[in-house]
């Protein structure tokens, strides 16, 4: 009897093998071909574990599961660094750096430059949760990380922002300023480590929400809300005025270095005019206009979310003011509307965008992501109304407003994230 191997099973064994050898070798090679696939990628996963982790502290802070995790830093100080420089940046630097070679005519990042940013950032984000457990030394090794792909992506910009030859490069020299400064804010989070000294956490945070995070966004959007507005409205003619713009990142400067200066009863002489810039562009952008393409629309009212959260911190400036100081109202309403109803809103829709765009896809919104997209509306006014309502009600607000958005957001992920390792459904490159 022959007990060998049988040649033919043995060839289709090893036939198997290297197909599916050349298979993840292609999908890999498809998933480094561009900078927001990878970016995009790890934002999206790393959105997913914030909110998740979010709302298990939560149930365990208010008794509605389990007993209190006992963390390395404080819930609040990590909640404010997960949300500022753990989740954006990858999002951010995704679209970046594919935007700037478009929108000054450089060339193309090279992989070797945006592939080790993001292994970094992507080391830092799992080694800070790792370091929420096992102590401040693993916290300080994530930071650090996080910090040099931060530096690493910079650097990618820059030598586009340098090299290329274009007339008009005020929208990305602003970010690329902004985007220090939030590498620096980034970098203080180390001295509070190692200092224990919780002003460098306050700094980092402030500087962090209206030095880099409102300058990007607001950038962004001056730059391409009226571009997006004219190519799908061809008949609506869209202004840019250049005022609304400078004024919104004066009074952003304005906001983080009074709250620095522990001068919130002064904040409205900032917030104020900064309320009215952005109501402003809200209007000639055409808001109403924008809602007969709701791919275009999501971007519009995440923009106006601008101006009602600047609105809010007006009134609750003050309110402050005239009390000399005793009375504090709202809250955390006017934060959560800036970046949960603004900077998440833009972002998403955003990301949707360039998602579809770039991945050869109809920049089209179905039924899904219209709901998806009216869904996280209402989980912003959840969030919102849980600081406005007695504290009874708003322990429950803050558990269905973040069941909410994760509802909205996971099946957009199970979505799209797939699109990033697939080749261009137009067969083109990138």
């Amino acid at each position: 009897m022959y007990c060998g191997i049988d040649p033919v099973n043995k060839y289709s064994a090893e036939v198997q093998s290297k197909t599916l050898t050349m298979t993840i070798s292609k999908q890999w090679n498809t998933f480094i071909a561009a900078p927001h696939r990878i970016m995009f990628f790890g934002g999206a996963l790393q959105t997913l574990v914030v909110m998740l982790w979010w709302l298990m502290e939560m149930a365990t802070r208010y008794g509605a599961a389990g007993h209190p995790i006992d963390w390395s830093i404080a819930p609040g100080a990590a909640h404010g660094y997960l949300m500022i420089y753990g989740m954006f940046p990858f999002f951010i630097f995704g679209f970046l750096m594919t935007t700037f070679p478009r929108w000054m005519n450089g060339r193309e990042i090279p992989p070797q430059r945006y592939i080790p940013a993001f292994v970094l950032l992507v080391l830092g984000a799992v080694g800070f949760y790792v370091g929420l457990l096992a102590g401040h030394n693993v916290l300080l090794v994530a930071i650090f990380s996080t910090l040099a792909g931060w530096g690493v992506a910079l650097y990618a910009l820059l030598r586009v922002l340098l090299d290329a030859q274009h007339h008009d490069k005020r929208h990305p020299q602003i970010i690329f300023i902004a985007l220090v400064m939030g590498w620096g804010s980034l970098a203080a989070h180390i001295i509070w480590l190692l200092s224990g000294n919780a002003a460098w956490q306050f700094f980092a945070t402030q500087t962090g929400l209206w030095l880099f995070l409102l300058p990007v966004f607001v950038s962004v959007a001056h730059r391409m809300i009226p571009f997006f507005t004219s190519t799908a409205l061809p008949h609506h003619l869209v202004a840019r005025p250049y005022w609304a713009w400078w004024t919104i990142l004066a009074s952003s400067v304005a906001h983080g270095l009074l709250r620095l200066a522990d001068a919130a009863s002064w904040l409205w002489l900032c917030d104020a005019p900064l309320a009215v810039a952005a109501l402003y562009l809200t209007y000639v952008w055409g808001l109403r206009r924008s809602l007969r393409v709701p791919m275009l629309g999501v971007l519009h009212i995440g923009f106006a979310w601008l101006g009602i959260a600047m609105l809010l911190f007006t009134v609750q400036s003050f309110v402050l003011f005239l009390s000399h100081g005793s009375t504090f109202i709202w809250g955390f309403a006017p934060l959560h509307a800036l970046t949960i109803g603004c900077f998440a809103t833009l972002l998403i829709g955003m990301g949707t965008r360039v998602t579809l765009g770039h991945s050869g896809l109809p920049l089209q919104a179905d039924t899904p992501i219209k709901l998806m997209f009216a869904g996280m509306q209402f989980a912003v006014l959840l969030r919102v109304l849980a600081d406005m309502l007695p504290m009874q009600a708003s322990h429950w607000l803050y558990f269905a407003a973040a069941t909410v958005w994760l509802a909205c957001f996971t099946p957009w992920v199970l979505r799209y994230l797939p699109v990033y390792w697939r080749v261009r459904a137009d067969g083109q490159a990138g």
